[in-house]
């Protein structure tokens, strides 16, 4: 039988335990949650960092939500924005399958159209970096340049298999502990308490006490990587500079033939190599991302 017992949850009370943990010693800016609607009868939501214009955008990857960049946002200590995907996090569900990156792409754009006032960085990692790209693509207007975290359009079922076999997991589980200790056993070389906190961010407790991720509360297509178009003709097509922010360590999505294939398809295309990490950059190696995004908007 499920347990009752309740974890409370405030989305903004953990920032401290990022500082913590990685012995970040600076502010915590001013951080809101907004909703923009898409398309008269869903929103999208996120977050805001800082006051002032946004000067990038990130987006996460598929099963994650806005809160996976919190440690990049405090280290970076500049506003911008951090969105939530259709179907995940506080965003409403798209009805379109969950890699649907032309959906996903029209939803984002829509919302930044609200958000911002001009082209800006946008950055993306794995299914989020699909999007961006697309966006990108689509979008020229809203994008001044495109930065790629670990993934690109050679993602294939099996590359990504480890993330899969995670994200298709149990429907439900009965109690947070339960939850907490696949999280553990999928990702050994992340600390308890930052899972604990990012199931916190990416969970909810049903009325009966189990727990149901975010991007499973509605509809639950399993998460396979499917057909989604030319994007290796649309990242050829970009009018932008891009960047491909490569993982090194065990768990990368991205092989030799990929980044390739990226400098053939963009000659001028920067390509870094992001060692001691897996496919989330921003989980493993937060301030190194940070430092790397800072001197990428400088540039």
């Amino acid at each position: 039988m499920p347990t009752m017992t309740s974890v409370p949850y405030d989305e903004f009370a953990y920032f401290h335990e990022n500082l913590s943990e990685w012995s970040l010693d600076v502010p915590i800016p001013p951080v809101s949650r907004f909703f923009v609607s898409v398309d008269g009868l869903r929103q999208l939501s996120g977050l805001r960092w800082g006051t002032g214009d946004p000067e990038l955008v990130l987006l996460h990857g598929g099963a994650q939500n806005a809160h996976t960049f919190d440690t990049v946002a405090l280290a970076l200590q500049r506003p911008l924005l951090a969105l939530d995907l259709p179907g995940h996090g506080h965003s409403d569900a798209s009805p379109m399958p969950a890699l649907a990156v032309a959906s996903h792409a029209v939803d984002v754009a829509r919302a930044l159209d609200q958000l911002t006032t001009g082209p800006l960085p946008l950055v993306g990692m794995s299914l989020g970096g699909l999007t961006a790209l697309m966006v990108a693509h689509e979008r020229a207007d809203l994008v001044r340049k495109l930065a790629l975290i670990d993934i690109t359009p050679g993602v294939s079922d099996s590359k990504s298999r480890h993330i899969t076999d995670f994200v298709n997991g149990p429907t439900s589980f009965s109690d947070f502990d339960e939850l907490l200790a696949r999280t553990v056993e999928h990702n050994p070389t992340r600390s308890e308490s930052s899972l604990r906190r990012g199931i916190l961010h990416n969970a909810v407790q049903r009325d009966d006490g189990t727990w149901v991720w975010r991007h499973q509360r509605t509809a639950r297509p399993r998460l396979e990587a499917s057909a989604i178009g030319d994007l290796w003709g649309a990242l050829a097509e970009l009018t932008m500079p891009v960047t491909l922010y490569r993982a090194m360590g065990p768990g990368s999505v991205v092989d030799d033939e990929d980044e390739a294939e990226v400098l053939r398809r963009r000659p001028n295309a920067r390509i870094v190599r992001v060692n001691g990490s897996g496919h989330s950059i921003q989980g493993d190696q937060p301030l190194v991302l940070a430092a790397l995004l800072a001197q990428w908007c400088a540039s």
